[in-house]
């Protein structure tokens, strides 16, 4: 490697190893590298960088978002899909073991954030089952998978984020992640079905089967949710609302149901405030911190020697995506996801684009692995939610989503050798407006 490229490895490791936050240790090791190695005026180039970066009309869409699900984390939607989906699952193979799928899917359709999808779905599904004596292990871990669906399945904060710094369509990418998230879906519940037949045990205590009117009338209680997806998703694709407008419609929705249930006040405004505040600060200062250190590393000749080094290994496309696929991995053991793709996207994105792949489906793929990052110990998110629910370790917590992680990575590697499986809803859907 460059002696830019040692020098920059070395800063990010001191910087981020002495506990600094990861947005301000971007910057750091930026401007550091350029004074060492460029005669520039730094500052003047950090300040026009974080403006450019930060006031993108597209990024709006990114609190907005965030700010409805701190909304919604604050109702009674846990329990309204709790009731709403348990009849439906009386009769499949592993039975109350799905609601934390299928209520993690339905949730991602509106909250964008895969913590917030965990936090809010196992604040009561974690209980029920293990009040009813279905098994610790695979409730936390079918959890902790199924919580990543919210990075998914659109609206995604990944996905503005990286189409923000790809430059792409974000409708198109909301596209992409639709089947995808729903395959992905169907997976983690064919594997609790299979785990849940070959262990009888794994299951509580049967609850009586549900009539068809009884499964019906419980549909009542997905109503709220039925009417946000509708609003969010249903004025995206109908070519109403941009992403941006779409945004504010969920907040606005997000408010009617916070009213409709009873549970919007001045503390819980304020909770939702400040929690969006606080996520907004951070996502915008590790964005920021993470462009201007691709702008030093793009004056430094990095991604061009990088690029030319792995040009001469002479990869096939699918044999790059492995070694990204351990790249990422690794680099999610260490760094959280966002930090990780915003850091790195300068470099892959040239790389996997002159190997043939779409942007889009690459957008998809970093989704992914961030998704495998948030359930990978030492700093996966989704655990530590996960750990304030149970109290259990993260160690514990981490063993029972390994089976989760595995179906992740294999998942990973069929959209690479089928991406149809990713481009087949952008290439055929035309979008209005």
């Amino acid at each position: 490697m460059s002696v830019a490229g040692l020098s920059v490895v070395g800063l990010l490791v001191a910087i981020l190893g002495a506990g600094v936050w990861v947005g301000l240790g971007l910057y750091g090791v930026g401007i550091g590298s350029l004074l060492m190695f460029k005669n520039m005026p730094v500052e003047r180039l950090l300040s026009q960088v974080s403006w450019n970066t930060l006031t993108s009309t597209e990024l709006i869409a990114l609190p907005l978002f965030i700010f409805m699900a701190e909304i919604l984390f604050r109702t009674r939607l846990s329990s309204s899909l709790f009731h709403g989906l348990a009849p439906w699952t009386t009769r499949l193979p592993g039975r109350l073991f799905h609601i934390n799928v299928l209520g993690c899917t339905l949730f991602a359709a509106i909250s964008g954030s895969s913590a917030a999808t965990t936090a809010t779905v196992g604040r009561i599904t974690l209980n029920e089952l293990l009040s009813r004596g279905y098994d610790r292990n695979l409730a936390m871990g079918s959890l902790a998978g199924a919580g990543t669906l919210g990075f998914l399945i659109p609206p995604s904060v990944i996905m503005i984020i990286y189409g923000v710094l790809a430059q792409i369509s974000i409708l198109k990418l909301f596209i992409a992640g639709v089947i995808p998230g729903l395959l992905l879906a169907a997976t983690y519940m064919l594997y609790l079905g299979i785990r849940s037949s070959l262990r009888p045990e794994f299951v509580g205590v049967r609850i009586e089967q549900a009539s068809w009117r009884q499964r019906f009338a419980a549909l009542r209680h997905l109503a709220p949710v039925l009417f946000l997806v509708l609003a969010v998703m249903g004025s995206m694709y109908g070519g109403i609302a941009s992403p941006t407008e779409a945004a504010a419609v969920g907040v606005f929705g997000a408010f009617v149901v916070s009213v409709a249930q009873r549970s919007l006040n001045w503390e819980t405004f304020r909770a939702a405030v400040m929690g969006a505040a606080r996520t907004c600060s951070m996502i915008g200062l590790i964005i920021a911190g993470a462009v201007f250190l691709s702008t030093a590393m793009g004056f430094l000749g990095i991604p061009r020697f990088v690029a030319e080094q792995i040009s001469a290994m002479e990869l096939g496309p699918f044999q790059l995506i492995l070694l990204l696929l351990v790249f990422y991995g690794i680099l999610g053991c260490v760094l959280e996801g966002l930090s990780s793709i915003v850091m790195t996207l300068s470099i892959t994105l040239p790389l996997v684009t002159a190997a043939g792949f779409d942007p889009i489906w690459f957008g998809v793929f970093l989704v992914l692995v961030v998704e495998m990052a948030q359930i990978t110990p030492p700093v996966g998110f989704n655990l530590f939610v996960i750990q304030g629910l149970t109290g259990e370790s993260i160690g514990r917590i981490a063993r029972a989503a390994f089976p989760f992680f595995l179906i992740m990575i294999t998942f990973t590697l069929l959209i690479a050798i089928y991406p149809e499986i990713v481009m087949f809803l952008p290439n055929t859907v035309v979008l209005r407006g």
